[in-house]
């Protein structure tokens, strides 16, 4: 059982911060269509300032979660994880506020909030495993 959960883990965690990194990549190369997905419709003006924010934003996390992962830093993993769950509560606030907003548009927020809380409790009150059980 310790095996499967530790498997599922690591692959959660793996795929939020190669999601992660995907949208902030998204974010500097085409950010109409990430601000689109992200939920929301800013007047811009060819002025794409809030969005190269988000997507470093998004870019750095994504790359630091992995980074922990892949060196298995498990209580150092956690903090980012619960931590960094404050960041898409946020982002469902403002989507949520925005006059436009769709309902689909809540739910990758939420879907980040609910895995950021999870892995995050699961890495802080887990024993580390050793490599042979959180290799893919």
């Amino acid at each position: 059982m310790k095996k499967t959960s530790a498997a599922i883990a690591y692959g959660l965690t793996f795929i939020t911060g190669s999601l992660l990194i995907f949208i902030g990549a998204r974010f500097f190369l085409s950010p109409d269509v990430a601000e689109h997905a992200f939920g929301i419709q800013t007047v811009t003006g060819n002025d794409f300032s809030f969005h190269y924010i988000k997507g470093i934003r998004d870019l750095s996390v994504g790359i630091a979660i992995l980074a922990m992962l892949l060196t298995r830093t498990q209580r150092g993993l956690a903090i980012l994880l619960l931590a960094g769950s404050l960041v898409p509560v946020t982002d469902f606030l403002v989507v949520l506020n925005a006059p436009t907003h769709l309902t689909s548009q809540l739910y990758p927020h939420l879907t980040a909030i609910v895995l950021g809380l999870l892995l995050g409790c699961y890495y802080l009150f887990t024993k580390p495993q050793p490599a042979s059980y959180v290799a893919l």
